[in-house]
C-alpha cells in the first residue's frame, strides 16, 4: 500500500459521509424552493384582514405581508438572484392537505394552531390571539348564549369553531349546528335568518361585520371562549424552515415592525372599502409579541 493512501481514502470517506449527512438534514421545503426557483404561498379569499382579495382581486392582508418578509429571508439565505412567488387560493377544508402534499410551501391565512393540528402540520410563533364568540342580529332579541336554545346556529366547516359550538351544545345547549362551506356562506346564513348566530373567532367576525352594508345591524353576545393562537402554517417535520420563519417574526416583534404592521391592518382603513376594524392589540397578543411562542396554551 502506498504510504498515506489509506489515510486519504478514510478522509475522503469521512468528507462524503459529512456531505451525505448535510444533504439529508437539509430542509426538504427549502431544497424544493431552491430547485424550482419558486415558492408557493396559500392564501384565503375572504379572511379579512389576514388574507383576502383586494379591490383589484389580488390577494392582500396582514398574513401575506408577514409571509413576504419570510420569502425575502428565504431568497437571501438560499442566495437566489430571483425567487418567483406563486399564490394558491385555499379554504378551511383543503389548506392542511395542500401543505401536507407539498402543493403550498406556507399558508398565509387565518389558521389557528391546536394540539390536533400539530399532529398534521407545523406553525410559526403566534401572529394573533383570538377568542371564539357568537355574532347575532342586533334585532334578534338574543342577549346571551341561553337565547340560542331551540334555534339553529352556523359555523364554518373545518374551523375550530365547529368543535367549540358542539362542545357548548354538549354542556346543555339545545341549538342545532349548521356547517357552511366558508365564512362568506356562514355570514349569509346569519343574514338570511337561517341561523340565529354565527360562531367564529372574534376578529374574523369583526371583519365580516365591517363588510356588511350596515355593520350596526349585528352584535356580539357577551360570552367569550378559549383563547386561540393564529400562526403561519408550515409543513410538519421541517425544523429548518420553521426556524427561519420564526426568526423573521421574532425579529419583527423585537424591532417594532410587527406592531406597525398590526396597526396598518387592524387599526387603520384597509382596502377595498377603507373600513377600519378598530381592533386594538389584545393583552394576550401583546404578551406573545413581548415573548414570542408557538405554544397553544395560555
Amino acid at each position: 500500500m502506498v504510504p498515506g493512501r489509506g489515510l486519504a481514502r478514510a478522509s475522503c470517506a469521512l468528507v462524503l459521509g459529512l456531505a451525505t449527512t448535510a444533504v439529508s438534514a437539509e430542509s426538504p421545503t427549502l431544497a424544493k424552493i431552491k430547485r424550482n426557483g419558486s415558492v408557493t404561498l396559500g392564501y384565503r379569499e375572504a379572511s379579512i384582514p389576514f388574507s383576502y382579495l383586494g379591490a383589484d382581486q389580488k390577494p392582500v392582508g396582514f398574513s401575506l405581508d408577514l409571509c413576504a418578509q419570510v420569502v425575502a429571508k428565504i431568497k437571501s439565505d438560499l442566495k437566489l438572484d430571483t425567487l418567483a412567488v406563486k399564490l394558491q387560493p385555499v379554504d378551511s377544508t383543503n389548506r392542511i392537505p395542500l401543505i401536507q402534499n407539498g402543493t403550498i410551501d406556507m399558508e398565509c391565512g387565518a389558521t389557528s394552531s391546536s394540539v390536533a393540528r400539530l399532529k398534521q402540520v407545523a406553525f410559526t410563533v403566534a401572529i394573533f390571539v383570538s377568542s371564539a364568540r357568537w355574532l347575532t342580529k342586533a334585532s334578534s332579541g338574543i342577549h346571551d348564549v341561553k337565547g340560542l336554545d331551540g334555534k339553529s346556529v352556523v359555523a364554518t366547516q373545518g374551523s375550530n369553531a365547529v368543535g367549540f359550538a358542539f362542545g357548548i351544545k354538549a354542556k346543555g345547549g339545545t341549538f342545532n349546528v349548521i356547517q357552511a362551506k366558508d365564512h362568506g356562506e356562514s355570514m349569509l346564513t346569519l343574514q338570511s335568518g337561517r341561523a340565529a348566530a354565527f360562531m367564529e373567532d372574534d376578529i374574523l367576525l369583526a371583519s365580516l361585520k365591517a363588510r356588511t352594508p350596515d355593520p350596526a345591524a349585528f352584535a356580539f353576545l357577551p360570552e367569550t371562549y378559549t383563547l386561540v393562537p393564529y400562526a403561519l402554517m408550515l409543513p410538519r417535520d421541517d425544523a429548518e424552515l420553521k426556524t427561519l420563519a420564526d426568526g423573521v417574526l421574532k425579529d419583527m416583534m423585537a424591532s417594532g415592525a410587527f406592531t406597525q404592521l398590526y396597526a396598518k391592518w387592524f387599526e387603520s382603513p384597509i382596502p377595498p372599502r377603507n373600513e377600519n376594524l378598530n381592533f386594538p392589540m389584545s393583552e394576550a397578543l401583546k404578551e406573545r409579541v413581548a415573548h414570542p411562542s408557538d405554544s397553544v396554551d395560555f
